[in-house]
């Protein structure tokens, strides 16, 4: 299943009624919203761009749509790393994707969506915000302004130099055209935010994301590439076989007791050496320099693995490891690379990180701190408030009103920094500095700004060398604390009625999973043939419903990547087993390999297409008449009353329990109490 973007118009319209009538965007509450308290200072620098977090959601599944950039923001969100796009944009990708059951495995894909769909809904995000934030509605929260749209692109040189892939990277550099096209789509409830001077200018840097065994000489022209060409500030994504095999081994087996982990010899041999590694950034470090442009290395990608824990397709004999163990692996290179680099070439960093670790990486200087496999677990994008709670706790705990003081004070390796960067003080200007480090004051004003740089970029890396040194002791990243699986309570999925539990709501990194309210109803299981006397009946109980509360899946913003099946308590998968509802009458007749429900209100009738175990039918209601049809018959009937109402023609048995089913989730989807993506297509304030 491939994902379809939603207009805007639907977009703004969901969001602004969910947020007036639910107090939640796109299904996030406002109480998980991020609220900066103004105590301290959490702004840090991304090539020369100055944002109020470091947190970004990293490239990947929660980075492709607009509703996830929107759902990022509202976190806290400010550095967002999009989805990594290529030329080839039409791939097959294998189903489920996603195993997040221990550590974190997915089976590796590029973007879902077409180039140029990718960049609509790069811009339909950014308008989204700009929208919120110019409503009034969010205090507090800033705009589009105080967001950096990081491109991710890959993978390799001949599709970069495309057509196609210029117009992607174009578009997101200036995306008037764009805007202007989409800005007549805000719908006339919101006519007072047609004329907001919506941002344009999306992107001045991009994230290289080249394929594992990517060879370094293309990933060195690339980079070259986008410099002279684009002018783009640059990084360079590195994956974690850097390390090498030994050391790998050594982590992950020995320190890590991760023994079922195997990375595959030929990682090794087909990826770039550090050697080779080093070199490449030495050159591309002066060519930078020559352009006045920023060039960053990022850690890491993820790790190459054996497909050996039976969730992902048999047919990817190689998976993609994430989460806990990268993060140890990811460190260890972060702290090889400063070795050698210093703190000459910034480091942007996502691997395993989380509320916990999010302020130690904070303060070894990594910019952006970029995430995924953690929002993928329960709560999904809610979870990212708690990372800058843990972060103003740690700065409250050392006395840090920013970013530099936390990085100076965090692990009381200040005056050794201070050693390093200054070299020999006078005693009464070394003890000025620490005063005004104690009591808080504008360091840049008593120390000035070339020494306080070297002061804390000397700071970056002692930090780095006390986490690195422990970070492979700490039970957290180990194998022990990670090997339990969500429970399951031995219970299978149905159509109606779960445990409603609603875990697999934001675990769904697109919103494609949501709750609608039914009439507490019994749809009785009828079905009837037509005969020379009339009509005989068959009976056989009723279908009851006995929650008011039910769950279904928008097939549009599904890819079937299996992660609400990980985490639902009972067995068979959401995605799979709940109603499944699509926005536009061509996408559920194309889909005929699913079950599931297309249905439109139109301004005399609704109209319902349905599809069970293949077969499909259609619906049509006004009031509680009925017409139902499919293969072979076409009848008319009151809901109330099926038996005494029917008429029309069958050639065979009918089973009007698929009629009265359809007419059941009509009435909760089109006018149900929940505002929901169709219900949001045609509905005005």
């Amino acid at each position: 299943m491939k994902l379809t973007p939603y207009p805007l118009a639907a977009l703004a319209r969901r969001m602004f009624r969910e947020l007036e009538e639910q107090g939640s965007i796109f299904d996030l509450p406002r109480s998980r919203f991020f609220s900066p308290s103004g105590k301290q200072d959490f702004s840090v620098s991304f090539h020369r761009h100055r944002v109020p977090s470091p947190l970004g959601p990293a490239a990947g599944p929660h980075t492709q749509m607009a509703q996830n950039l929107v759902l990022a923001w509202l976190g806290g969100a400010r550095i967002m790393e999009l989805k990594t796009v290529q030329i080839l944009d039409d791939l097959e990708i294998p189903r489920p994707c996603i195993d997040m059951r221990t550590v974190g495995y997915n089976a590796e894909w590029s973007q879902e969506l077409k180039l140029e769909e990718s960049v609509d809904e790069y811009v339909k995000g950014s308008m989204l915000i700009d929208m919120l934030a110019a409503s009034g509605q969010i205090a507090g929260i800033g705009n589009t302004r105080e967001v950096i749209f990081d491109l991710s692109v890959g993978y390799d040189l001949v599709g970069i130099r495309s057509e196609r892939v210029r117009a992607f990277i174009e578009g997101m550099m200036q995306a008037r055209e764009t805007v202007e096209r989409l800005r007549a789509e805000i719908p006339a409830e919101l006519g007072e935010l047609r004329d907001l001077d919506f941002a344009t200018a999306l992107a001045d840097t991009v994230t290289l994301s080249t394929f594992h065994g990517c060879p370094p000489e293309e990933i060195e022209g690339i980079i070259e590439f986008l410099m002279e060409e684009y002018g783009l500030n640059c990084v360079v994504k590195f994956n974690p076989m850097l390390l090498g095999r030994d050391e790998t081994a050594h982590l992950l087996h020995e320190r890590l007791g991760y023994h079922d982990i195997q990375v595959p010899v030929t990682a090794f041999e087909r990826d770039t050496t550090w050697d080779q590694a080093v070199a490449m950034m030495e050159r591309l470090e002066q060519k930078a320099q020559t352009l006045g442009l920023g060039l960053g290395a990022k850690f890491t990608n993820t790790l190459i693995v054996e497909n050996n824990q039976g969730f992902l397709p048999e047919s990817e004999k190689e998976v993609y490891l994430s989460g806990p163990p990268l993060h140890v692996l990811a460190m260890h290179l972060v702290r090889r690379f400063r070795r050698q680099f210093g703190d000459r070439i910034p480091i942007s960093f996502s691997a395993g990180i989380d509320s916990v670790n999010f302020p130690d990486a904070v303060a070894l200087g990594l910019v952006p701190v970029t995430v995924c496999t953690d929002l993928l677990k329960k709560g999904g994008y809610g979870r990212m408030r708690a990372y800058h709670e843990q972060l103003s706790q740690r700065m409250e705990q050392v006395g840090a009103g920013d970013i530099g003081a936390l990085i100076l004070k965090v692990y009381g390796q200040a005056e050794e920094a201070l050693d390093q960067a200054g070299g020999e003080l006078e005693p009464l200007r070394r003890s000025a500095h620490f005063e005004a480090l104690s009591s808080g004051e504008d360091l840049r004003a008593v120390v000035g700004s070339d020494l306080l740089a070297r002061w804390v970029s000397a700071a970056k890396l002692l930090n780095t060398e006390r986490y690195v040194e422990g970070v492979a002791e700490d039970a957290r990243y180990g194998q022990e604390r990670n090997a339990t699986a969500p429970r399951k309570i031995g219970r299978h999925l149905q159509l109606f009625d779960c445990i409603t539990c609603d875990l697999c709501i934001p675990v769904c990194p697109n919103d494609a999973n949501f709750t609608y309210s039914v009439e507490e109803e019994e749809i009785p299981v009828l079905k009837a043939r037509q005969t020379e006397k009339g009509w005989d009946w068959s009976h056989a109980g009723n279908l009851r419903l006995e929650e008011r509360h039910q769950i279904g899946t928008f097939a549009d913003f599904c890819n079937e990547c299996g992660n609400c099946d990980v985490f639902c308590p009972e067995d068979g998968g959401p995605y799979v087993v709940k109603p499944r509802f699509f926005r536009r009458a061509e996408d559920w007749e194309r889909s005929t390999n699913l079950d599931g429900f297309q249905m439109e209100r139109r301004a005399d009738r609704d109209e319902v297409r349905g599809r069970f175990e293949g077969q499909e039918f259609g619906l049509w209601a006004e009031a509680s008449a009925i017409v139902f049809a499919g293969a072979g018959f076409r009848v008319r009937f009151d809901r109330r009353d099926p038996e005494g109402t029917i008429e029309g023609g069958a050639k065979g048995e009918v089973d009007l329990t698929y009629g009265l089913i359809m007419d059941s989730l009509r009435r909760a989807i089109l006018d149900g109490d929940r505002v929901n993506y169709i219900n949001s297509l045609s509905r005005e304030n």
